[in-house]
């Protein structure tokens, strides 16, 4: 058994850690999973939108596209707010995404723009997100903007788990007029989230995808994936830059490998597939654990969205056989702080305890050490001292041999007065 590694962090006088911030055949659900995970929506590199950058080609067809676009009835147009020919670089953006979707052939991507924007205007996509569609029991759960990655793209995370309820399938899916409702309401979701996107040249141009496959009942939700599926990809080209698949069962991982060879390098990089008991691994490559969901193994709840940008956390990681202390020094006396923290599929032991500067006073057991499950989520508490001294959070993983990555945070608020020492938590 190795020692435990301690992790000493000094506390600064009110510690807030600064913010960062043809009608299609029937396929299978698997097989539509498989086609979005692999639309043109997917880049080796993230494309900068820089006309300067382009090949001559490229700035040619962009050009004979806005000349196309001037001579048809659509010269006027606008989208997601931005004049199409506004000779302004958000425009080009815009423009450029359709191109691209269409490998620069002119012709194609003026076709699926004009199409686009007959389909905005029918659909009323523009005044999509002020409307009140009656699916409050879907926010937060099936479809919600959540967040950013570490680059700053907005990540939209979707889980179709709880559609395994027959109730709940036939109130969503029970008729054309209920499924048609439902579309309307993904393309709010999908809507809002692109106007949290910069629309020029070097800025965040894309959304990240995660979407949960627990749960899913795959042939029941067959045709409401292929809708959204062809939605998406004939009216939101290269909207997407990382497309993330967590709680993936054994069969995907199979058909991913059976595809795979036939991938460029380009599409598999941005494919990421995550198997269930690897989902905090995988996301906290791309998104720190602040916004990551505490379902998923990150320290997000929904009320912490009401507060303003998140408390950035720390990041550790626990390896197989070893115990890992955290001490949090230098809190004074009368001081009261609370922390959260979290392992990627626990199933360690966890405590906390409060030792106090003074000799011969005694150590407090704020939490006893216990079996965290791999279900549970973020551990959430907070300690009032009377006396002055240091918290000591403990992860203990000597019964493993698996590496397990890991995230904390606290904040130390003094107090004017001398108060005993008290403690509450919930997980």
């Amino acid at each position: 058994m190795e020692a435990a590694s301690p992790i000493s962090i000094p506390k600064t006088p009110l510690q807030d850690l600064p913010e960062a911030s043809p009608k299609p055949y029937k396929k299978s659900f698997v097989t539509t999973l498989m086609e979005a995970a692999t639309l043109r929506s997917t880049s080796f590199k993230e494309d900068t939108y820089f006309v300067s950058q382009l090949k001559s080609s490229e700035k040619k067809a962009l050009q004979e596209l806005k000349d196309k676009l001037l001579a048809s009835d659509a010269s006027d147009a606008s989208m997601w707010g931005i004049p199409l020919l506004g000779g302004d670089e958000k425009a080009d953006v815009v423009l450029l995404k359709f191109l691209r979707a269409r490998d620069f052939r002119v012709t194609d991507s003026l076709n699926m723009l004009l199409k686009c924007l007959e389909w905005r205007t029918e659909f009323g996509a523009d005044s999509v997100v002020e409307e009140e569609l009656g699916f409050k029991e879907l926010e937060g759960v099936v479809a919600y903007m959540h967040g950013y990655d570490r680059e700053g793209h907005p990540v939209c995370f979707n889980a179709y788990g709880v559609f395994k309820d027959k109730d709940m399938y036939e109130r969503i899916f029970g008729d054309e007029e209920k499924l048609q409702k439902f579309l309307r309401w993904r393309v709010q979701v999908l809507e809002r989230g692109i106007n949290l996107l910069h629309f020029k040249p070097g800025g965040v141009n894309s959304l990240i995808q995660v979407t949960d496959l627990k749960d899913m009942p795959k042939r029941e939700l067959r045709v409401a994936s292929n809708h959204i599926l062809s939605l998406f990809q004939d009216n939101y080209p290269e909207m997407v830059a990382r497309k993330i698949f967590i709680n993936v069962p054994w069969y995907f991982s199979v058909l991913y490998s059976m595809f795979s060879p036939f991938l460029t390098q380009r599409t598999k990089s941005k494919f990421v597939i995550a198997k269930e008991g690897n989902v905090a691994e995988t996301l906290y490559k791309f998104i720190r654990p602040e916004d990551v969901p505490t379902q998923y193994g990150g320290l997000s709840r929904p009320s912490d969205l009401q507060n303003g940008p998140p408390k950035p956390a720390s990041e550790f990681t626990v390896k197989g056989g070893e115990k890992v202390n955290i001490q949090i020094e230098g809190i004074e006396a009368g001081a009261t702080i609370t922390w959260d923290i979290v392992v990627g599929g626990w199933d360690l032991e966890y405590s906390a305890e409060f030792v106090p500067s003074a000799e011969g006073s005694y150590t407090v057991a704020v939490e006893k050490s216990r079996k965290i499950a791999a279900s549970e989520e973020a551990i959430h508490n907070s300690f009032t001292s009377r006396e002055a001294g240091k918290m000591v959070l403990s992860v203990d993983n000597t019964a493993s041999r698996r590496k397990k990555v890991a995230a904390y945070r606290y904040i130390v608020r003094k107090s004017t007065a001398i108060v005993p020492s008290t403690f509450n938590f919930a997980n």
